[in-house]
């Protein structure tokens, strides 16, 4: 595709690509709170422990305690006991699975990533999207500004595939060149019946660092963030 053709009006926009911001949790409060509710079952294990032994050593023997009563408190117990083993084991999974996160997210570090998003960066006067067109049809593009202030519309024809490059360079449909920053596609289209299809697209940027203090790591593409799992492809 190309910016050459004839500006045309767009319908609402339908493209998806949006960026979640999901919220780091502080594994370290949680180990903590993890720590703490273990040592007040085991405390609680010991005292029961104390107690049956006290209630043994003074029980009446003409009345011995019940055999089943006692057998069930001690399975009850050992049933907490066994929980608590399997927290613990469940625990370093967790903490292993965030390392190898982070590792992870380390590698993508100076990589040309291609991630799920509407919003590219416009440097040196380009900036480029991927669309996935499911069927041939026209496909109406719009590009807003980081004001939200629309700077460019066009359509064009488009055969059905995905990821096919689609690049701006900065220039308005009234010849106003805009200056490099953050810009936001929107695309929607008609096939050969008329109908609406879906449009999706992608954008192509370097992975300049890695926040680690988040869970999962946030990746920072182009000035935005994106976690390891909206990765499609890594160019180079």
């Amino acid at each position: 595709m190309t910016t050459t053709a004839a500006a045309a009006n767009t319908a609402s926009p339908i493209v998806s690509g949006t960026t979640p911001l999901p919220t780091g949790s502080s594994t370290s409060t949680a180990a903590a709170t993890n720590a703490l509710a273990s040592q007040q079952i085991a405390g609680n294990f010991q005292s029961f422990l104390q107690l049956l032994t006290t209630q043994l050593q003074h029980q009446n023997p003409l009345s011995p305690l019940d055999t089943n009563q006692f057998t069930q408190q001690l399975v009850e117990f050992a049933g907490v006991q066994q929980q608590l083993n399997t927290n613990s084991s469940l625990a370093t999974l967790v903490s292993l699975q965030q390392t190898a996160q982070s590792t992870q997210a380390l590698g993508f570090v100076g990589k040309t990533a291609v991630v799920s998003g509407n919003t590219a960066a416009l440097t040196n006067s380009t900036a480029t999207w991927q669309l996935s067109v499911p069927t041939a049809s026209t496909v109406n593009v719009t590009i807003a500004s980081s004001t939200g202030q629309t700077v460019f519309t066009g359509s064009y024809s488009a055969a059905a595939g995905n990821n096919q490059p689609f690049e701006w360079h900065g220039q308005g449909n009234d010849g106003t060149h805009w200056p490099d920053g953050n810009y936001t596609l929107t695309a929607t289209a008609k096939d050969a019946g008329g109908n609406t299809v879906g449009i999706t697209s992608a954008i192509e940027g370097t992975v300049s660092s890695v926040d680690l203090t988040q869970s999962p790591p946030l990746l920072s593409i182009g000035g935005r963030t994106y976690t390891v799992s909206q990765i499609q492809s890594i160019v180079d």
